[in-house]
């Protein structure tokens, strides 16, 4: 699943890509399938082992996210009911959003799980060094990476990451660069969730901003086949996102 944060790539020249992946026996991702919140994995630590005899564990560091308490609260549940998932420690309520997290609403917690079940260690062995938080959603991961060697040695890699893995791996997106990939833009639009981008993108595509307006918040709201009340809820929203500094 998650890995701990990359570090000493500020600068680094090479080739940059974002994963969509899928692998087995993930809680996160089975969660997220089944709910409507999403969950970004930060960091992983090591659990110090008290009993020889005890299975091997690792506590990571995640953010859950969704429009709504509920939604997150339906997460959380479906995560702590996991065998795949050991003891989950929520964190004291911040001030402030967390870690630039998408949703609404956003909780930090700790989970223990099983290292067995991660599939970072395979993407680190063939050269796939983690860059940013993972993002999780509709049960899928969305991994930003820096290959570690030639550009033509990219498809080779992945296939052995699926076959020792057994994970389903989609490159969304590769460049070559030094900087870090994404673009102001697409750093925000990241925080928006799943509705709301969708809401904000089609708004923008119906010409819903052109002066004079191409598109009514009622003709949106139609093709969308949402109330209007609901529409405009999701795209202020996703405005205020957008727009903070």
């Amino acid at each position: 699943m998650a890995t701990t944060d990359a570090t000493g790539l500020e600068g680094w020249e090479g080739t940059r890509l974002t994963l969509d992946l899928w692998h087995p026996n993930c809680w996160a991702i089975e969660a997220t399938r089944r709910t409507a919140g999403g969950v970004l994995a930060h960091a992983i630590y090591n659990s110090p082992r008290t009993d020889r005899n005890a299975p091997n564990s690792v506590n990571g560091l995640f953010t859950a996210f969704a429009d709504t308490n509920e939604e997150v609260e339906a997460l959380l549940d479906v995560i702590r009911e996991s065998d795949r998932a050991g003891n989950l420690l929520e964190l004291q309520e911040r001030f402030g959003r967390a870690r630039d997290a998408p949703g609404n609403v956003v909780r930090e917690f700790f989970l223990e799980y099983d290292p067995a079940d991660m599939v970072c260690p395979t993407l680190l062995q063939h050269g796939f060094v983690h860059s940013a938080p993972v993002r999780i959603e509709d049960g899928r991961e969305e991994w930003q990476v820096c290959f570690v060697g030639e550009r033509t040695g990219i498809r080779e890699s992945l296939d052995a990451v699926q076959a020792d893995s057994g994970a389903e791996v989609t490159v969304e997106s590769m460049s070559s660069s030094g900087h870090a990939g994404r673009t102001p833009r697409e750093q925000r639009l990241d925080t928006l969730t799943t509705t709301q981008r969708e809401v904000y993108e089609h708004a923008r595509n119906a010409g819903y901003y052109e002066w004079p307006r191409e598109a009514s918040t009622r003709e949106l709201a139609d093709d969308l086949d949402v109330s209007k009340t609901t529409m405009l809820e999701h795209l202020r929203k996703a405005e205020a996102k957008l727009l903070d500094p």
